[in-house]
């Protein structure tokens, strides 16, 4: 497992909880510094209902101010149904669509409004679009680690959703979503050791929502269960509005990329490039 660790910047993650509206502005400069870091993917924007993440609802404007030319990472845009993934496919910037499928029938609903089932349909014809536009896809399976409405969740059915991912869709970029911070850091290690040798042609990711207090533990588990795809915001800002009441923030960046030096692992980030944004974000999220 000597594959380069890939880092997903979440600025999208981070802001949408947010309750106070971050000028466009304001997040396009931000957008602007992350993209010169070296980052894999910057998940920037989504296209769902303004109504349902209103933070959000200035995606495309944000897109247009973004200077692209010299950038090396790829922009992820957040959809959720046909017509988000129709209008992101508009714009060519955009090189990942990312969708949020869920274990738990309980969260697919709040976060969705649809069923896991009526997911699965919309999932298929999404990838039919991108497939035929030569872009590519991650699907976030969410409350991947369990979840707080007693639903169904076992190591099983997350292989079982992994795989039909895969053979029936052609899905080969999976980021298991720790949507509520319940895993440990055993159980994330059994899940990605266990999963990932089953599914050898698939790209396993971590997007973990964490304490800060055991996010070493967590980047550990993750990394020695052979993940090398880590989804992350700078200082932890963000969580999923649906998921629950508080908040659960993400994977700190700089806790990811301090561990990573520590361990002597190569990556791509730029420190000097990711010192302006680390200093530029605490004006971003004030």
């Amino acid at each position: 497992m000597n594959k380069q660790i890939s880092i997903v910047e979440c600025p999208r993650d981070a802001m949408q909880g947010f309750s106070h509206f971050i000028d466009t502005s304001v997040k396009t400069k931000y957008i602007n510094q992350l993209l010169k870091c070296g980052f894999d993917t910057i998940d920037f924007g989504s296209f769902v209902s303004p109504k349902a993440i209103p933070q959000l609802k200035d995606t495309i404007e944000v897109l247009n101010g973004l200077e692209l030319s010299s950038t090396t990472s790829k922009l992820l845009a957040i959809v959720a149904n046909d017509r988000g993934a129709k209008d992101a496919l508009e714009h060519s910037e955009i090189d990942v669509l990312g969708f949020p499928l869920s274990l738990s029938e309980t969260f697919q609903q709040r976060n969705t409004n649809a069923s896991i089932d009526e997911a699965w349909k919309i999932l298929s014809g999404i990838h039919d679009r991108v497939a035929a536009r030569n872009k590519s896809m991650v699907v976030y399976l969410s409350m991947g680690f369990g979840n707080p409405y007693e639903d169904r969740w076992n190591v099983e059915l997350l292989f079982e959703f992994s795989r039909n991912l895969f053979e029936k869709l052609g899905i080969t970029t999976i980021a298991l979503s720790d949507t509520i911070g319940a895993a440990t850091p055993t159980l994330t290690n059994d899940v990605f050791q266990s999963i990932i040798p089953a599914l050898p042609k698939v790209e396993f990711g971590a997007h973990m929502h964490v304490n800060p207090k055991n996010a070493n533990a967590i980047i550990t588990a993750a990394y020695e269960g052979g993940c090398r795809r880590f989804d992350s915001a700078i200082r932890g800002f963000g969580g999923c509005p649906m998921a629950k009441d508080e908040l659960v923030g993400n994977l700190p960046t700089e806790k990811l990329i301090e561990w990573l030096n520590e361990s002597t692992i190569q990556h791509t980030i730029s420190s000097n490039s990711f010192q302006e944004a680390f200093e530029l974000s605490q004006s971003v999220f004030a």
